[in-house]
């Protein structure tokens, strides 16, 4: 019943992406062009095993052998462009660093991980079992495998973008083994004295006198036969886990493919901190930030980043940059207390914004809260603002058509255009957005829930039809799909290069023309805002309503025209420079009482110029 009755609610929102949601693509040539150095950063996130696998068998827990997997040449200078092309200036580059799998590599030297403490036949890229590696599975060759990544940073930095891959600080997978570390390193683990619950000096956290055990509920279907699946993992004394968990017996919903890093930290003495001397797993991740840096990496999105001590990154960011100082590092952070604590002593160069405007605007699609939120959401952030890293979809995240978010993909237009024009801080794409990527389907341990597994071996069908094969043209696209990429690439395009967008002034419209003071104004459903400097002033608006179209008069209060610098008494127009190429003339004393005319289609974006006549 639940699955006839979602096939028609489907088929519905289909319909209305036909009528509605297929606005007529505008080009410009109205970009004020800045400096290469002096953009807005538009990063475009990748897992390398997914993002060129050709393969579309899609095996519910299929092997590599069965489901396929990319490879690091698969991202060809072609994909490179492609991804240029949507203004894109770094490319994160997610599941490089070797990690637990399924996969046998025993051909390679490299002992088979044990299934019980792997999640889903890749595994994931997260539970790092070698962090001086890279992925065989990634490679054509296993036993070139390094080369073949440095190689993919070459084209990538000959294209001219920059790379991005993951530092996870915070746990490793169960085992961690390196068989690649360089001379003289000792492993995590190595030294540490396992009698010991707690101690500075150790890389793990332990509990004595008790054995590890399995989750019970962590089964794999009978038709996947691993060699070692036996419900058994020896490790004895226990590991603390991954996400805080001291227990011998985390559940299956816990991080227990994991083990926790100790950077000096007592959980169980009311999280005292031992910090001198300094803890030996500062000294070794920092060193290993070292080894990425050196091999041409540009920067690092830091994985659960608060979940290791502030005071380690406040040490350690510091001394990277000295060496490599136009580094980036990115935090995966949730907790908004530690936000500035993370900026100012951590010197972190930017953060996620999850649970701020990422979850605001998810809920203002969804009808769950009015526009109006997103003013308090920024206002919140107060001098963070810049530093904020925003995005509508990661792997972490649901899909924006999946029934579980917005399902049709042009909603997603409008979220964007608030995401990358707000502030003037990084916006991140993920791979397949573009193309209106669902994540339907059960691959394996990630289930059905409308993200892209980061588990399993599976290809990403619309992705593949852009991918065309290898020649990534788009050649198997539908029309609502190109036009889909063509309007994300306009939107990021001009957010990059507009000096107004990426290094101006926001001033918010919103609450000027909340609550009936604008005629026709749905303050629920659009959200105005200016970004300006003093060559160029822009007036953003969106229309987040995916069923009416509104017109409605749009009311620029005085002190607008004062913070901008412009005369409240002079003369104006609005001239059209991004999916929209209307002109509109008026007073400044017009805009102040009755409001600017103004038309949004359903979904609709525009973008005006506010030119002194």
């Amino acid at each position: 019943m639940f699955r006839s009755a979602l096939v028609v609610f489907l088929l519905f929102c289909m319909w209305q992406h036909i009528t509605f949601a297929q606005p007529t693509m505008t080009q410009h040539p109205d970009i004020l062009h800045l400096p290469a150095e002096n953009h807005k950063i538009i990063i475009y996130q990748l897992l390398v095993r997914l993002f060129g696998n050709k393969n579309t068998t899609n095996k519910f827990y299929g092997s590599k052998e069965e489901n396929g997997v990319g490879k690091f040449d698969d991202i060809t200078p072609e994909a490179l462009r492609g991804i240029k092309q949507l203004g894109t200036t770094h490319v994160w580059y997610t599941g490089v660093i070797e990690h637990a799998t399924m996969s046998d590599h025993t051909a390679w030297g490299i002992p088979l991980d044990d299934p019980d403490v792997v999640k889903g036949r890749a595994g994931s890229p997260y539970a790092i079992k070698d962090y001086y590696d890279v992925c065989p599975d990634l490679a054509n060759n296993p036993r070139q495998r390094m080369a073949e990544f440095e190689a993919l940073i070459k084209r990538t930095h000959a294209e001219g973008l920059k790379v991005l891959i993951d530092f996870v600080p915070n746990h490793v997978a169960r085992r961690y083994r390196s068989d690649a570390k360089p001379p003289g390193v000792a492993d995590l683990g190595e030294h540490d004295d396992t009698s010991k619950a707690f101690s500075p000096q150790n890389n793990f956290y332990y509990l004595p006198g008790q054995a590890f055990q399995v989750p019970a509920a962590y089964q794999l279907p009978a038709h996947v036969q691993v060699p070692g699946k036996d419900g058994f993992f020896d490790e004895n004394p226990a590991k603390a886990t991954g996400n805080d968990v001291f227990s011998a017996t985390p559940s299956v919903h816990d991080w227990f493919e994991t083990v926790k890093l100790n950077y000096g930290v007592d959980y169980l003495n009311n999280r005292t901190k031992h910090f001198d001397p300094l803890p030996n797993t500062w000294l070794k991740m920092r060193d290993i930030l070292l080894f990425w840096a050196a091999k041409g990496v540009d920067g690092f999105r830091c994985d659960m980043a608060e979940m290791v001590p502030v005071e380690f990154w406040q040490w350690c960011i510091p001394q990277i940059k000295q060496q490599y100082p136009h580094l980036l590092f990115i935090a995966e952070i949730y907790n908004p207390a530690e936000y500035e604590n993370y900026v100012q002593k951590g010197k972190f160069d930017y953060l996620y914004d999850k649970v701020g405007l990422y979850d605001t605007l998810k809920a203002v699609i969804q009808g769950r809260a009015s526009a109006n939120s997103i003013t308090a959401n920024w206002q919140q952030l107060g001098t963070l603002h810049s530093h904020m890293l925003r995005f509508l979809e990661n792997h972490d995240e649901q899909r924006l058509p999946s029934p579980f978010f917005a399902i049709d993909s042009y909603k997603g237009i409008p979220l964007m255009a608030v995401s990358a024009m707000l502030g003037t801080g990084p916006v991140m794409m993920y791979f397949g957005q573009e193309v209106g990527e669902p994540g339907a389907g059960a691959a394996g341990f990630s289930g059905d829930d409308g993200r892209t597994t980061i588990f399993d071996f599976w290809g990403v069908p619309m992705h593949q039809r852009w991918m065309n094969g290898g020649k990534f043209d788009g050649g198997q696209l539908e029309d609502w799909q190109k036009n889909l990429r063509e309007r994300y690439a306009a939107l990021l395009n001009f957010a990059k290069h507009n000096a107004a967008i990426n290094s101006g002034k926001l001033y918010d419209l919103q609450p000027a023309n909340n609550s009936g003071k604008s005629a026709g104004y749905d303050d629920a459903q659009q959200y105005a805002f200016l970004r300006f400097t003093n060559q160029q002033r822009l007036l953003i608006l969106v229309n987040f309503d995916a069923f009416a179209a509104k017109h409605f008069h749009l009311r620029i209060p005085e002190a607008a025209w004062l913070t901008m610098g412009l005369n409240p008494q002079g003369k104006y127009s609005l001239r059209g420079v991004l999916f929209n190429h209307d002109t509109h003339s008026f007073s400044a004393q017009q805009a102040q009482s009755e409001g600017i005319a103004l038309y949004l289609p359903q979904l609709g974006t525009a973008v005006f110029e506010l030119v002194e006549k």
